[in-house]
């Protein structure tokens, strides 16, 4: 392949971003003014810079937090949110191993890819790739080929997607080798979608198209018995497409509001369509969770101060679909934006299902939704809200999942996101406030880390906040936090609990405008200012109880090149990891490794995919598994024994490319349309990976 175009230009807030991602992505968020302007704590005002490499490297991995109300909590390098393990070893045993091979955690063994520019998905020595599925390839059954040049609305809503994001593979019973794939479709970029696209002036045609473009995709694909090559099997009765225009379910403690309600909807509970899903979380009881994020830009002529805070601007929108559908004209509906900015449950075993938005989860910019259950059996799902200084959200359900797949079970784990406490974050340093300067100096304590507490927002039909009903709760959920008193995150994107010991992990991609004039400058949880290249925080909640109230909380990777001494990878040796920017999407594997996503690589190379150890003697060990092409962003990894499934999301978003001026030629080279694609990963002596 070629090697790449200059790399795309920066801007001054969204980390690598191009401006033609920031323009089609999220409405330029990052260049508006921030939603946000309560004068709430920042968790950088909780978390103070404190980084020195020597001393981190000395420190020992295991931090005891004093838990609230006399509790206790330890976050130590082992197994259980309350084990203590030892610190990192001493001994030298990161050699490298024969084959490409290299000694590491147990799931990281393979050889680090260097970072790079090349316009390819680029794997490790010993693996092999294949493209699963490419935007446009037909999944239902009549759906023609794909042809750029002569597509249609009808075609794409029988084609898969454009711009693959979170990823989620089930297994399907009583079919040998065959799994079934749900990706969510973010956006589109109709400047790399059509040939001669006019911005100021799209057509009908090209609307329709995009509208079909966005929502879901399902598509069974089939295993290779030999390898990790997956291929979908088109015309498969699961197979189905969810747009933009496709009906959606209001379910929950807000179905029904007169904030719902819209001259099409008078009851409040049907609305059309899916927008801006980005990641996501797959469900114990075999359904997947959708988080709408940047839906603001979707919506043109805001004017009320609820509008304000969730970011609809008060102009035209990129797209211009208000001229051809009222319902994105907030002045002819008021109500509409309120249907959009929530977790969307879909049952991929069942292609009638009417797919549900869940008003209990709370309505914000979700970037992802991923559940896990407590010791009597209760879903509950983690949330961030991905804006600069937003935060950072839990749902505990009332209701206890049934186990089995009889139908009885389903329907009941069907309500289960209904009814429950939606709760906001507070964080708490441990430091004191002289010993927080910004500069990346360790408290005196040694150590980044403090105590927090789940405040509760609205429990079904009562509200916990002054002033506001438990509808206003839910349909305005920023500004029911800003009014609990919750802590300002620096972008918190994906969250995910680790099977094996319950800790959560929160990517926080990045921050450029902490410490600037007028903003907050570093603190315990945010420890820079100019944040431009982010970090994951480590949560343990109090005895292992995800429906307590309480929490530990410590920083677990300061993102960035390792010979900054502003960065920490949980006290593992920093030569010996890979540099990482901007972490976004997360995601374990079998071993308890975490895997980590980038979108906007500070570092000047492309983002990757990199997998790191959360337990034993090298913890914080971190490796580079792969890169993606010029302009793309990695996404929706997912990790099994023999696979790794990414999606390669905007390839050749840089600016001043369109279809006659790529930026890429990646998937099917020179002379084709570049395509948003899924990637399957495996090894070619069929072994696991990373062992």
């Amino acid at each position: 392949m070629r090697k790449l175009l200059p790399l795309l230009n920066t801007n001054p807030h969204g980390g690598g971003r191009s401006a033609l991602t920031c323009r089609y992505r999220c409405g330029d968020a990052c260049f508006h003014e921030v939603p946000n302007t309560s004068d709430n704590e920042y968790v950088g005002d909780v978390i103070t810079s404190v980084l020195s490499r020597r001393s981190m490297m000395r420190a020992a991995a295991v931090v005891t937090v004093a838990a609230a109300a006399g509790s206790a909590t330890v976050i130590g390098s082992g197994g259980g949110a309350r084990a203590t393990a030892a610190s990192a070893g001493s001994e030298d045993r990161h050699g490298t191993g024969h084959g490409g091979r290299t000694d590491g955690a147990r799931g990281l063994r393979f050889a680090a890819v260097p970072p790079n520019k090349d316009d390819q998905v680029t794997v490790p020595d010993g693996y092999s790739q294949n493209v699963v599925i490419r935007w446009g390839e037909p999944i239902l059954r009549g759906a023609p080929a794909f042809d750029s040049d002569k597509q249609t609305a009808t075609a794409q809503a029988g084609q898969f997607g454009y711009n693959n994001d979170f990823l989620s593979l089930l297994p399907l019973r009583g079919e040998h080798g065959r799994q079934v794939l749900v990706a969510n479709h973010e956006y589109t970029d109709e400047i790399l979608m059509f040939r001669g696209y006019d911005p100021q002036n799209p057509t009908r045609e090209q609307v329709e198209i995009a509208w079909a473009a966005h929502g879901l995709s399902v598509v069974v694909v089939q295993e290779e018995h030999r390898s990790g090559r997956l291929t979908p099997v088109t015309r498969h009765p699961l197979n189905r497409r969810l747009t933009a225009t496709s009906e959606f379910k209001v379910t929950g403690p807000a179905a029904g509001s007169p904030l719902l309600r819209t001259s099409a909807d008078a009851t409040g509970t049907k609305v059309l369509g899916t927008l801006n899903n980005c990641a996501g979380g797959t469900t114990p009881w075999g359904t997947t969770l959708h988080g709408e994020e940047n839906f603001n830009q979707y919506f043109a002529g805001g004017s009320s101060a609820t509008d304000k805070r969730y970011g609809i601007g008060t102009g035209a929108t990129e797209r211009k679909w208000e001229r051809f559908d009222k319902r994105f004209d907030v002045a002819q509906e008021p109500n509409e934006p309120h249907r959009f900015g929530w977790v969307v449950e879909l049952d991929p075993y069942d292609p009638d299902f009417t797919p549900r938005k869940r008003t209990a989860l709370g309505r914000f910019k979700h970037e992802a939704a991923q559940p896990r259950l407590t010791a009597d059996g209760r879903p509950v799902v983690y949330m961030g809200d991905d804006e600069r200084f937003d935060y950072f959200y839990k749902f505990v359900s009332s209701k206890r999942m049934k186990k089995g797949s009889s139908r009885a079970a389903r329907e009941h784990n069907l309500t289960l996101l209904d009814e429950g406490t939606l709760y906001v974050a507070k964080l708490n340093g441990d430091s004191p406030a002289a010993e927080i300067d910004g500069t990346g100096k360790l408290p005196d304590d040694g150590e980044f880390d403090g105590s927090g507490q789940w405040i509760p927002l609205a429990t079904g039909d009562r509200s916990h906040v002054p002033g506001m009903s438990a509808e206003e709760v839910y349909v305005f959920t920023r500004l029911a936090a800003d009014k609990v008193g919750a802590t300002k995150m620096d972008r918190p994107e994906d969250v995910e609990p680790s099977p094996r010991t319950g800790r959560v992990y929160i990517a926080l991609t990045n921050n450029t405008d902490r410490g600037k004039p007028g903003k907050a400058a570093a603190d315990e949880a945010n420890p820079r200012n100019l944040n431009k290249h982010g970090q994951i925080l480590e949560l343990a909640e109090h005895w292992d109880d995800p429906a307590g109230d309480g929490f530990a909380w410590r920083l677990f990777l300061v993102a960035g090149d390792p010979n900054d001494p502003a960065t920490y990878f949980s006290g593992f040796p920093k030569e010996k990891v890979s540099p990482i920017s901007c972490p976004d999407n997360v995601a374990f594997d079998p071993h308890g490794n975490l895997w980590i996503s980038t979108d906007g690589n500070q570092l000047g190379s492309h983002d990757g995919l990199f997998g790191v150890a959360t337990h034993g003697e090298r913890r914080g060990e971190l490796k580079q598994f792969l890169t993606v092409p010029s302009g793309a962003e990695t996404c929706g990894p997912l990790v099994q024994d023999r696979r790794v499934l990414v999606a390669v999301q905007h390839p050749g978003e840089i600016d001043g490319a369109s279809v006659e001026k790529p930026a890429s030629v990646w998937p099917d080279g020179p002379g084709k349309i570049v395509r948003p694609s899924v990637v399957a990963v495996w090894r070619k002596d069929g072994q696991d990976i990373g062992v």
